[in-house]
């Protein structure tokens, strides 16, 4: 078993002023928008769990530049089996796990060994000193040192060129790690050392050196100078040996010289291979320079690997590709909301884009997608997705419902459009009111009876098609079946309906919406299916938009799709319009 951070805590680094996070303990997604702070989170854990030596605190690394108040960065953590904490110099005592904090060990209770965590910390003053450490449960501290943190195992995978450094034989590097011959890089000096630089000195280099030499002499400097190799601080000579490959026969290259996937891919692999597996892997922009089947590999590869993973994305294949991991969404508020498994793992597999869209707008099925779709594209002059607006399909009423709901616990922006099916009215109550002009739920039931009632009954011949067409032939005839007419004509169908109660445009939603009832018990099946070939598909939805604008029916529809639309629009501070264009 690998180490577990059940407990995350930041507190005035760079983006985040303060953040408290429980991570689930195997693949967590941390999704958002720009700049609110998803790479922050991660490079607070690569710098709680550093392996270096050292880190340079510069006063960009604290909340709004402000460096008068400290920031620190805390985790609970449930340690591997592979690490031996009680090496450290001094005594380390644990703390137990509530299930939400650590709390001091009750001496009177049979406490399980499972229950025992660590809380480790990174602090920087105001002085901007930093400092690991390890809290006692008597609030005093004790260093957490550089070897412990290398037990506990860090591979780290950041979206700039950082990550090449695993590929060298940079101290406390990934391949370092994997290496293990601690002595390697004095024996490595001390070869480099014996190269007699001077002797390759040219006869002019030689003669300048010496006439050095001699002012040197003269200003009672020290004399006797040569060539010859020196070390710097803050430069290691193992920087200069990494991994070779090769790309042709006789001609290896460098790995961090290769493709960007390929040096993460190989970091990844170098952490992995080692003899203890990392008990923690970042990953920032896993996506970055790898094709859509190295992506794949990638995340199978994650995926089956021990320890707890940490991950950012843009990319919807990631989500559709990683359906057991934990996703999260951090808003512009720095908040980090879970997004339910149990309510988000459909729409993550068939439409991943929900969660990566500045604004993601919930339609209850196809014909809601392709209408509202239709309808943005006229506001806007240009798709929605442009704007950052995602129609999504909701996959119906009830999943529609739940995901929704899921949305708004974990703090992502979005609108909804949904059928009002007469179920949990108490929940679309509340959500409701909770998003206001942003839910738009119908009072006549769906969309097709909605939009078409507002369509003046003059023109539900219009609605139907024009002659000659094939859907209007096939339109037809279901008004045909539904009616009892004699001919597949409408006015043999008018003639039918005479008497009847029922009119045009009554049987035109029915069809429309492939209602069922009064169907021959043999016939269900069929009659549920006459709604595909009308509006039920994305190109039905969008002509249904088109012929309520054209027909006369957008009117009475506007005052319901307005706000909805308008409030989609404030969502990517956009300004609000007073109409459909081609409706004006």
């Amino acid at each position: 078993m690998t180490s577990t951070i059940l407990k995350l805590t930041i507190s005035n680094f760079r983006g985040v002023q303060d953040l408290e996070w429980y991570p689930s303990a195997s693949m967590n997604f941390i999704l958002g928008g720009g700049d609110t702070g998803k790479t922050t989170v991660l490079e607070a854990i690569d710098l709680l769990f550093s392996p270096s030596t050292s880190f340079s605190v510069s006063e960009t690394d604290y909340w709004m530049r402000d460096t008068t108040n400290s920031f620190t960065i805390e985790g609970v953590v449930r340690l591997g089996d592979d690490v031996d904490i009680n090496a450290q110099p001094n005594m380390v005592y644990p703390w137990h796990w509530d299930g939400n904090r650590a709390v001091i060990p009750d001496t009177n209770e049979d406490n399980e060994g499972n229950d025992e965590v660590y809380r480790f910390r990174f602090a920087a003053n105001e002085q901007q000193e930093t400092l690991w450490e390890i809290v006692q449960p008597d609030e005093s501290t004790v260093r957490f040192s550089v070897g412990l943190r290398r037990q506990i195992g860090l591979v780290s995978l950041p979206s700039d060129e950082r990550n090449d450094k695993d590929l060298r034989l940079v101290f406390g590097s990934a391949l370092d790690r994997h290496i293990g011959d601690p002595s390697l890089r004095s024996r490595i000096g001390t070869q480099v050392a014996s190269i007699d630089l001077q002797g390759e000195l040219s006869e002019e280099a030689k003669v300048a050196l010496t006439a050095l030499d001699a002012k040197f002499a003269e200003k009672a400097l020290p004399s006797g100078v040569s060539i010859g190799l020196t070390s710097s601080k803050g430069i290691s000579i193992g920087s200069f040996v990494g991994l070779l490959a090769q790309k042709e026969p006789n001609t290896p290259l460098p790995i961090s010289s290769w493709g960007a996937g390929t040096r993460r891919l190989a970091s990844l692999e170098i952490g992995a291979a080692n003899a203890t597996a990392p008990s923690f892997v970042t990953v920032d922009e896993i996506e970055r320079g790898l094709e859509p089947y190295r992506l794949r590999q990638l995340l199978t590869g994650l995926s089956r690997q021990g320890g707890q993973k940490f991950v950012t994305t843009h990319s919807p294949i990631a989500l559709a590709a990683s359906p057991e991991a934990q996703l999260w969404y951090m808003d512009s508020s720095g908040r980090l909301g879970a997004l339910p498994s149990d309510f988000v793992k459909k729409q993550q597999k068939n439409d991943p884009e929900t969660f990566l869209a500045r604004v993601a707008v919930i339609a209850e099925g196809i014909t809601e997608v392709g209408f509202l779709n239709h309808l943005l594209t006229l506001a806007l002059d240009c798709p929605p997705q442009d704007y950052g607006i995602r129609v999504c399909n909701g996959q119906g009423n009830d999943h529609t419902e739940k995901l929704l709901t899921a949305l708004d616990q974990a703090g992502l922006k979005f609108a909804g459009l949904a059928d009002n099916e007469g179920v949990r009215a108490g929940s679309w109550a509340a959500l409701k009111e909770k998003l206001g002009d942003l839910l738009l739920q119908w009072e006549e039931g769906c969309t097709e009876e909605a939009v078409i009632s507002a369509i003046p009954d003059h023109q539900i011949s219009s609605l139907i098609g024009e002659e000659g067409e094939d859907k209007t032939s096939v339109r037809l005839q279901h008004l045909k079946v539904r009616s009892g007419a004699e001919e597949r004509t409408l006015a043999s169908i008018c003639a039918a309906l005479e008497g009847t109660g029922k009119s045009m445009k009554q049987l035109v939603i029915e069809a429309a919406s492939g209602n069922k009832d009064g169907a021959p018990e043999d016939d269900k099946k069929a009659w549920q299916k006459h709604a595909s070939s009308w509006f039920k598909s994305e190109a039905g939805g969008a002509e249904l938009a088109q012929k309520v604008i054209a027909l006369g029916g957008w009117d009475d529809l506007s005052e319901r799709l307005l706000p909805l639309i308008n409030s989609i629009l404030n969502s990517v501070e956009l300004k609000p319009i007073e109409n459909i264009p081609d409706a004006r």
